[in-house]
């Protein structure tokens, strides 16, 4: 057992009725899910196995359940990751200002490549998506809090100050070493020219079920034919309403009708 999984029951006896003001904020206790998880990561670092399954057990849900919103969210990390997450951009303003030549830079600086930890563990480096700062292009975050109007001179400072423990930013906390990368291997199997498990063993993987495919034409069928959820809203999040979808497009259709005249 590693010092983090000792530390841990003291650790949710500390956080519980922080997450437990936060399920009370809710109509249906797994909306307090995201808002968790973010809470464990704050004092972990990363989300554990720990975290999950506590949360599982607050909320009702099953570990699974949990797992899988939590892998969907690439701001929650399901394993440890440097003190400083340094996320660049590369979106299209971004790219045309250079974010190119600062991508290479830090690359360069860190000794180290898109989702990887350096070997001290003080910094994991990702390429991003849109950061939605276009006006201040090349932007990024550190541990999620902005930088702009990045220059190779600029990158230095920065990183020298957070060697330093000087950067305005502070550091996450880290209560298990990092691996080289905090990628899990069958996250990016898709995006490496693999199947994912569904795909495998499948007559035609790569068809989504178009015009002359059978099991479109099956799926189709399926939902023409049966029940299925249509959602009204509360306060807060999606209900269920049953209702077909036959019944849907022919009152579309009688809508239509009548506009016409």
């Amino acid at each position: 057992m590693t010092q983090r999984e000792k530390d841990f029951p003291a650790l949710l006896e500390r956080l519980r009725p922080e997450c437990e003001r936060i399920i009370a904020q809710y109509e249906q206790k797994r909306s307090a899910l995201l808002p968790m998880m973010h809470l464990f990561q704050q004092n972990e670092g990363f989300v554990s196995q720990d975290a999950m399954q506590a949360a599982a057990e607050m909320l009702d849900l099953t570990p699974a359940e949990v797992e899988s919103t939590v892998s969907f969210y690439t701001l929650l990390y399901r394993r440890p990751v440097g003190k400083y997450v340094l996320q660049v951009c590369r979106g299209l303003p971004c790219t045309i200002n250079g974010a190119e030549d600062i991508m290479a830079y830090f690359r360069e600086k860190l000794g180290i490549g898109h989702l990887q930890t350096t070997g001290d563990g003080l910094f994991s480096y990702e390429e991003v998506e849109c950061l939605a700062a276009c006006d201040r292009a090349t932007c990024m975050e550190v541990n999620l809090e902005f930088a702009y109007d990045l220059t190779p001179a600029k990158i230095d400072e920065m990183l020298a100050a957070m060697r330093a423990g000087t950067y305005p930013v502070a550091p996450m906390p880290q209560t298990a070493a990092p691996a080289s990368t905090w990628a899990v291997p069958q996250d990016g199997q898709v995006g490496d020219g693999k199947k994912a498990p569904g795909a495998v063993g499948v007559e035609s993987p790569d068809n989504a079920g178009g015009v002359g495919d059978a099991s479109g034409l099956i799926m189709l069928d399926n939902i023409i034919n049966r029940d299925v959820y249509f959602f009204h809203r509360t306060q807060e999040r999606a209900v269920v309403e049953s209702r077909s979808v036959a019944e849907l497009v022919e009152e579309e259709a009688k809508e239509g009708d009548r506009a016409g005249h």
